[in-house]
């Protein structure tokens, strides 16, 4: 008796096989788990150290966009008046310490500078003859006193005389027409004596008055030496120079152009001493100091980080230096967030100055780690306050 077996069906095969073949394994799972647990273990690492980087570095950065490039720059106006005859520099040309920029027409102020070398000498002069005058003058004091002691003498004897014939006229020895001429040439002698005397103190004030008249001449050399000082001032102003080196900039002068005192002509950017002026909010200055690191992103450059020191604070917020401050004490009061200016010092070579030019936007953040030790000191301070 023969026993047969049915075969399942062929759907039914092919459907196991299926199966067989969709269901995972033991070894692929095993993979995917591993996968798994080692992306999570690197994204575990990277969360902590992104955690310890923020805690022991990111916490301290300060940063803002609002930073722009400054130099402090000469604006160049002329002292004097007068036509431009040359201009020696082209927009954008570099100069130095002390290069000529432009003249103005010098004929004028030549014409002044001859006048009063002019008016020196004419005073000089002046002094030299009233001193001429002084020894004449001198020279006469010294004859009219000896006219004075001439006519004193001659006064005494006439005196002697009368006393002498007056007794004998009183007796008759004499006649009295004698005495009357002795009478007459001591009167005589005296008035003489008198004139001679008022001329001794004549010439010795002419003296004083001629003393006074060289004060006078030597004050006005002395003006005179100050307005050839001021000459020699206006004809050296005629030439304009560069006072520090730097690049030219907003040159508007132009050779025939009349100028006043004061106008402007061009400016001088000294652009080697490029610095940074960012402008933190008032939140952010708190552990700001003095020598703290900063690093600079400038847009002109990207992908470069520039290297900078903070420099120095502003005295006050921006808004305490506006045109026209804020009067928080009228009206209805809108608290804002005020910006402290913060000068930082670019420590870069200079082949990145030569591309650096104020105007500028930068990003910066400063490092504040190093004023860590300044909070404890702060908050042990106003423990008790």
């Amino acid at each position: 008796m023969s026993t047969t077996t049915e075969a399942p069906p062929r759907s039914d095969l092919s459907q196991d096989k299926k199966a067989t073949a969709s269901a995972p394994g033991p070894q692929r799972s095993g993979k995917r788990r591993t996968w798994l647990i080692a992306a999570g273990l690197v994204a575990l690492i990277a969360g902590a150290i992104w955690l310890a980087h923020w805690w022991t570095v990111g916490r301290f950065i300060e940063s803002t966009d609002d930073a722009y490039l400054q130099a402090d720059s000469v604006t160049i106006a002329p002292k004097v008046g007068g036509y431009v005859t040359d201009v020696f520099v082209a927009d954008n040309q570099a100069v130095k310490a002390g290069a000529p920029l432009a003249r103005l027409d010098s004929r004028q102020y030549q014409a002044s500078l001859d006048q009063a070398e002019a008016t020196i000498d004419a005073r000089e002069a002046d002094i030299q003859r009233a001193q001429a005058e002084i020894q004449q003058q001198q020279a006469n004091v010294a004859q009219a006193k000896a006219q004075e002691q001439v006519a004193r003498l001659a006064a005494q004897h006439a005196e002697d005389d009368v006393k002498r014939y007056a007794p004998l006229a009183a007796t008759g020895a004499e006649t009295g027409e004698r005495l009357a001429s002795l009478v007459n040439t001591r009167d005589q002698a005296r008035a003489t004596l008198a004139a001679n005397t008022a001329a001794v103190a004549a010439a010795q004030t002419q003296i004083g008055a001629t003393t006074a008249q060289i004060a006078q001449a030597r004050a006005q050399l002395e003006a005179a030496r100050a307005s050839i000082r001021q000459a020699r001032l206006d004809l050296h102003d005629t030439t304009l120079y560069s006072p520090l080196a730097g690049r030219v900039g907003d040159r508007s002068v132009r050779v025939g152009q009349f100028v006043q005192p004061g106008t402007r002509l061009m400016t001088v950017v000294p652009v080697q001493s490029t610095y940074l002026q960012a402008n933190f909010k008032e939140t952010q200055v708190g552990r700001m100091r003095i020598g703290q690191p900063a690093t600079l992103h400038v847009d002109a450059l990207p992908g470069v980080a520039l290297h900078g020191v903070v420099d120095s604070f502003s005295p006050g917020t921006g808004a305490q230096f506006a045109l026209l401050p804020p009067e928080n004490a009228t009206g209805n009061f809108t608290k804002i967030v005020q910006r402290v200016p913060v000068r930082i010092r670019l420590e870069t070579g200079p082949e990145t100055r030569s591309v650096l030019v104020p105007g500028l936007s930068v990003t910066v953040d400063v490092d504040t780690r190093s004023a860590r030790a300044n909070d404890a000191r702060i908050a042990a301070e106003n423990a008790h306050g």
